[in-house]
């Protein structure tokens, strides 16, 4: 017993002072703080919209009827054109009655109007506006859209991370050359923001088709990051 507990002790002595939180090193010089932007482009490689049908009827049965049988016909024409399950998802199921209103008598309901909505996610910018077109024809006439996006945009925030790393650190360069100082060490990186807004989406109810096709124009899109960078001058 008394042989395990010297071990024991002897490896509570091994263990580095690592363990303890290290001090800071003092600011021997001035501390400067700088917040500096980068920014990168991206064109979009993915289209959102929100496709629906509205139905109206006599009755809730009908109106319900009507508005499945030609959701059916637009979901089937999304899929013909390659759109994957997963990029299809309902958002929303509504039904709600239809009132006739006259002035001193009471409401006389008319009728019900459903509405069945989708979220679509297209990921061939180049067919998109075909595929608007084919939505409209299979009985589409709600449609919310279209809104482009960068699919993935992590990687491109990392380059703008980059630069603005570079930026801050060519601004304290130029603080020090004017104060015939020095940039001697990095002191602390804080991210004040990483901004990826795509536009906002234009709107369009009760879409027509007509002859002329649809053209979905990608343009580009800004990323930027914005840190907060601390430098030690002397």
């Amino acid at each position: 017993m008394i042989r395990r507990i010297m071990v024991a002790a002897a490896l509570l002595a091994a263990v580095p002072a690592t363990a303890q939180p290290a001090e800071e090193r003092p600011i021997s010089g001035t501390r400067l703080d700088v917040v500096a932007n980068g920014e990168v482009t991206r064109v979009p490689d993915i289209v959102h919209i929100n496709a629906g049908v509205v139905t109206q009827a006599a009755s809730a049965t009908d109106a319900i009827r009507q508005n499945a049988a030609r959701m059916e016909a637009v979901r089937a024409a999304l899929r013909q054109a390659g759109i994957a399950d997963r990029d299809i998802q309902t958002s929303s199921i509504n039904l709600n009655p239809n009132y006739r209103y006259a002035e001193n008598q009471p409401p006389v309901l008319i009728g019900y109007q459903a509405t069945n909505q989708v979220n679509v996610k297209f990921r061939d910018i180049a067919n998109s506006g075909r595929i608007l077109d084919a939505l409209v024809a299979e009985g589409a006439n709600q449609i919310n859209g279209p809104m482009l996006a960068i699919d993935r945009p992590e990687a491109a925030l990392d380059e703008a991370r980059t630069q603005a790393l570079t930026n801050a650190r060519a601004r304290a360069e130029l603080y020090a050359r004017s104060l015939n100082m020095r940039v001697a060490r990095v002191l602390a990186i804080s991210e004040t923001g990483a901004v990826y807004a795509p536009p906002r989406p234009m709107m369009a109810r009760g879409m027509v088709a007509q002859d002329a096709s649809t053209e979905i124009v990608p343009g580009e899109q800004t990323l930027s990051v914005s840190l907060t960078v601390s430098f030690e001058l002397q």
